[in-house]
C-alpha cells in the first residue's frame, strides 16, 4: 500500500463519485482511479464502496476506514512539518486559525489577551475551514484555531466556546420575511443553500434538522463558507441555514429569522493538539473563560 491509495481512497469517499474525484481532485483518467481503488479493496481484504441510489457510497467498513485514512496522511503530514520545523531558525511566535467567518466576533478580544498576556510574541493569523484548521493544528503549524468540533481527529482536544443556534437567512423581500419566526414546515417547499461535504459538522446539523423535523428542503446550491453561502442566498432568492454568528454578515437585501420549536445548534470550540506542549497554548488555555465573558458582554451591548 502506498500513500496515493489514501488520497485516491479519501477523494472518492469525499466526493462521492469516482469520475468527480478523478476530474476534480487528482487529474488521473477514471478508469486507473478504479483499478487503484480495487486495488486497495484487494491488499485490506474488504469491500469499501457499493454503487447506490446517489452513486458511489461507503460500505460500513469503508467509513471506518475513512477516519484511520485522514488521520495516517495528518500524520504522515505533521511528521514532516516537525522535521522542517527543527531546521528553521527558533522565534517566539504563536499562530492563531480562525474558521472563516468567526473574526470579527472573536479576534479583536482574542489579540487583547494575547497582547495583555504575551507581549513580546510574535502573533500570526489565518483563516481557513474548519478541517483545514484540524489539519493544521495536528501538523503543528497553528497553535490554537476557532473551529467546530471535528470528530475524526482523535489528536486534538476542544474547549468549547458557545453554542449557536442556527437561523433561517432569507432575501429581505421573500414572503417568509414578515414572519417573526418560521417553523420548519414551512419550510419544505423552499430552495435551500446546503453544506457541502467541506463543512462536515455544519452539513451534520442541518441533516439532522430535516430528520427530526420531518422535513426535507430541496437542495438549490451547495456552498463551502459562510460568504459564498449569504452570497448565493442574496442573488438567487433560495435559503439558507447559519449559525447566529453570520447575521453580522448580512448585506441590507438578506435578513435572518429564528426559528421555531425545537432549534437545532452548533458548537463553536477552541481546538488545539494534544501534543502540542507550549507553554504559550497553557497560558492562553487558561485564558479561555475570560475571553468567552469579554466577547458576551460586548454582543450584549
Amino acid at each position: 500500500m502506498e500513500l496515493r491509495h489514501l488520497r485516491y481512497f479519501i477523494a472518492v469517499a469525499e466526493e462521492g463519485s469516482l469520475t468527480l474525484a478523478a476530474e476534480r481532485r487528482l487529474h488521473t483518467a477514471q478508469p486507473s482511479l478504479s483499478r487503484q481503488i480495487r486495488d486497495l479493496e484487494t491488499e485490506i481484504g474488504v469491500k469499501l464502496f457499493v454503487r447506490g441510489a446517489r452513486g458511489i457510497e461507503l460500505t460500513e467498513a469503508g467509513r471506518v476506514y475513512l477516519d484511520h485514512a485522514r488521520l495516517a496522511l495528518l500524520q504522515v503530514e505533521a511528521a514532516g512539518e516537525a522535521a522542517r520545523r527543527v531546521t528553521r531558525p527558533r522565534q517566539d511566535a504563536f499562530v492563531v486559525g480562525f474558521l472563516a467567518g468567526q473574526e470579527m466576533m472573536w479576534l479583536p478580544e482574542t489579540l487583547r489577551l494575547l497582547h495583555s498576556e504575551l507581549p513580546n510574541i510574535e502573533v500570526r493569523l489565518l483563516s481557513q475551514s474548519s478541517p483545514d484548521l484540524a489539519g493544521a493544528l495536528l501538523r503543528g503549524s497553528v497553535d490554537i484555531a476557532f473551529i467546530r468540533r471535528e470528530n475524526h481527529v482523535p489528536g486534538l482536544a476542544f474547549k468549547l466556546l458557545i453554542k449557536e443556534q442556527l437561523v433561517l437567512v432569507l432575501p429581505r423581500d421573500h414572503r417568509l420575511a414578515t414572519q417573526k419566526a418560521i417553523h420548519a414546515r414551512d419550510l419544505a417547499d423552499e430552495r435551500f443553500v446546503k453544506p457541502t461535504k467541506a463543512a462536515p459538522t455544519m452539513k451534520a446539523v442541518t441533516e439532522s434538522y430535516e430528520t427530526s423535523s420531518g422535513v426535507t428542503f430541496q437542495t438549490a446550491y451547495e456552498a463551502d463558507n459562510l460568504s459564498t453561502a449569504i452570497a448565493l442566498v442574496a442573488s438567487t432568492g433560495s435559503l439558507g441555514l447559519l449559525p447566529a454568528s453570520a447575521q453580522r454578515l448580512l448585506p441590507a437585501s438578506v435578513v435572518s429569522r429564528p426559528l421555531k420549536g425545537d432549534v437545532p445548534t452548533i458548537d463553536l470550540v477552541v481546538g488545539y493538539s494534544k501534543a502540542n506542549t507550549s507553554p504559550l497554548l497553557k497560558r492562553f488555555l487558561a485564558k479561555v473563560d475570560e475571553l468567552v465573558d469579554q466577547v458576551s458582554q460586548i454582543s450584549k451591548r
